[in-house]
């Protein structure tokens, strides 16, 4: 007979499978995967997963804190850094590159199809640091000062719009759109920033617009 200590140990090892593949199958496809998605892709039976979690938004809870934890040590960096404008900057170059690396991180910071919880970190976790951002480049007179906390979040959420058209034929188009943000920015624009990324052809802005194979899902399943 099986002793409760063993059993145990495989229910906090089956755990530990589920979430590990929800954190793969999250950041790879967003929050369209299902719970029956994520125990196949962790090697669990299906009952097996449904013991451990009772939907696919309690995974997102489990993972929650892990998924959101670099996006706000990336605007910590920034309200640190000597250079109030520089420190805007890096903060939504390396948030925005975090989302371009996990898609249920885009869809946290976008508001997209997220819980009460998740909604609550962008309001009291993301801003004040994003108030805080602004308002150190507005003190240093690099930031044009009619934009604000919130401008950062939309900002945010309309190169996700583009991140999510162009990421997998070209992951970094939504760099250019980033650059021509930042110099609308600016309190006094001078020469123009270089682009990083060259614009797509008419061709291949057809090709990204097209339509999108996405399955309709909500966060709680």
């Amino acid at each position: 007979m099986r002793q409760p200590r063993a059993l145990r140990r495989d229910a906090a090892l089956n755990r530990d499978r589920l979430l590990a593949a929800a954190r793969e199958l999250f950041a790879e496809q967003g929050f369209e995967v299902t719970l029956d998605e994520i125990a196949r892709h962790a090697g669990v039976g299906v009952a097996t997963a449904y013991r451990r979690f009772a939907n696919k938004g309690e995974v997102l809870d489990a993972l929650f804190a892990e998924q959101t934890v670099e996006v706000a040590a990336a605007a910590d960096a920034g309200l640190a850094d000597s250079d109030p404008w520089r420190g805007l900057v890096t903060y939504l170059e390396t948030s925005l590159a975090l989302q371009l690396r996990d898609k249920a991180l885009a869809q946290i910071v976008s508001g997209d199809r997220i819980g009460l919880d998740q909604h609550d970190w962008n309001r009291q976790v993301m801003a004040p640091k994003n108030r805080a951002l602004v308002a150190r480049a507005h003190q240093a007179g690099t930031l044009r000062g009619d934009v604000t906390g919130t401008d950062l979040t939309f900002i945010q959420v309309g190169l996700n719009a583009i991140m999510a058209r162009s990421r997998e034929a070209h992951p970094d188009l939504y760099r250019r759109y980033l650059h021509l943000v930042l110099d609308g920015l600016r309190a006094e624009p001078g020469v123009p920033t270089p682009l990083p990324v060259d614009a797509l052809t008419s061709d291949q802005t057809h090709a990204v617009m097209g339509p999108t194979t996405a399955k309709p899902s909500t966060t709680r399943d």
